[in-house]
């Protein structure tokens, strides 16, 4: 089934040509209305009457679920009157939101500057600077905890030159879920969705799908996947009780905390590759993972996920894709 759920509407404040110019943006028109996926030879040992579907979101333009966020942020930074002329979008990032930010950036010719832990891929890094952004590596032992306070620093010493879109707070971030990921989960199961598995990075799919959720459907039960340890190795993910709490995050949300080991997530990424067919990262197999765990407890049910990115930007990772 094909999903016509319409992205994000927000009431513009700018001039009649700049509200043109963004609503007239093409790569718009392919954000969002993911496939939903099936998972089919990974769920052997679930029950024939538990379904199990993933949100593709590397068919979004900047290839991440974090396009919807993105845009969202700037679209409505812009509409206020927040992000100027001459102004540089600021933000920490450990990749996608970053490819999403420049991606944007580069078509309505924002110029974006990016912290971020200078262990990051190297292709994140690659795809970043052919978009022309801008990256200021953080230390890589502080994560995206450390790249947030680099970019909170950067802000308040320069807010004219800054516009700081702080993606951990902004409530933007899970507006746009609301607004579209929700809809469309609803739409393509015909309204049969009964739990809905999230990972939790900035929690704005988590947020957003869960709010939307839970109106049409106060019964549909809600887990967040999240890394097993402060110390991981799932890129995208925080351990919440150890880390820099987005304020977007509501820890009421979820029903239940998933926790998921790197190994386990890595397992997975090459199950869903050997196995579905499914090139994904490795917050993909941490939501997976999660999934399938709720999934094997079901007698019935549709279970919903998100798969945010594809696994092109993590193949300099051998041991990654090793054979096991």
């Amino acid at each position: 089934m094909t999903s016509k759920v319409n992205t994000i509407t927000t009431k513009p404040t700018v001039s009649a040509h700049q509200e043109s110019e963004v609503e007239g943006m093409a790569l718009l028109k392919a954000v969002g209305n993911t496939p939903l996926l099936p998972l089919r030879r990974v769920t052997k040992n679930i029950s024939p009457d538990v379904k199990v579907y993933a949100k593709a979101e590397w068919f979004n333009p900047g290839g991440s679920v974090k396009d919807r966020p993105a845009f969202n942020i700037i679209r409505s930074a812009l509409y206020e009157c927040r992000l100027l002329p001459g102004m540089r979008l600021l933000d920490s990032t450990s990749g996608n939101m970053g490819i999403a930010y420049a991606t944007f950036g580069a078509a309505l010719d924002i110029n974006v500057t990016l912290a971020m832990p200078e262990n990051a891929s190297p292709e994140r890094v690659s795809i970043l600077r052919a978009l022309g952004a801008e990256v200021v590596f953080t230390d890589p032992l502080e994560g995206s905890d450390g790249a947030i306070l680099v970019a909170r620093q950067m802000a308040k010493e320069q807010p004219d030159l800054y516009f700081y879109a702080n993606q951990y707070d902004n409530p933007a971030n899970w507006q746009a879920h609301y607004n579209s990921t929700g809809p469309e989960i609803v739409e393509q199961t015909q309204g049969a969705v009964t739990h809905f598995v999230a990972g939790l990075g900035t929690s704005g799919t988590l947020t957003g799908v869960s709010r939307y959720l839970r109106e049409y459907n106060p019964e549909v039960e809600i887990v967040a996947a999240q890394p097993d340890a402060a110390f991981h190795g799932l890129e995208g993910l925080k351990h919440m009780p150890t880390a820099i709490q987005p304020a977007i995050y509501d820890p009421k949300i979820p029903d239940r905390i998933a926790e998921v080991t790197t190994e386990a997530a890595h397992e997975m990424v090459r199950k869903l590759a050997r196995q579905e067919g499914y090139f994904v990262g490795i917050s993909s197999g941490a939501a997976a993972v999660a999934a399938l765990q709720l999934a094997a407890e079901l007698e019935s049910g549709v279970v919903v996920t998100a798969f945010p990115d594809a696994g092109y930007k993590y193949l300099s990772d051998d041991a990654l894709w090793e054979t096991r």
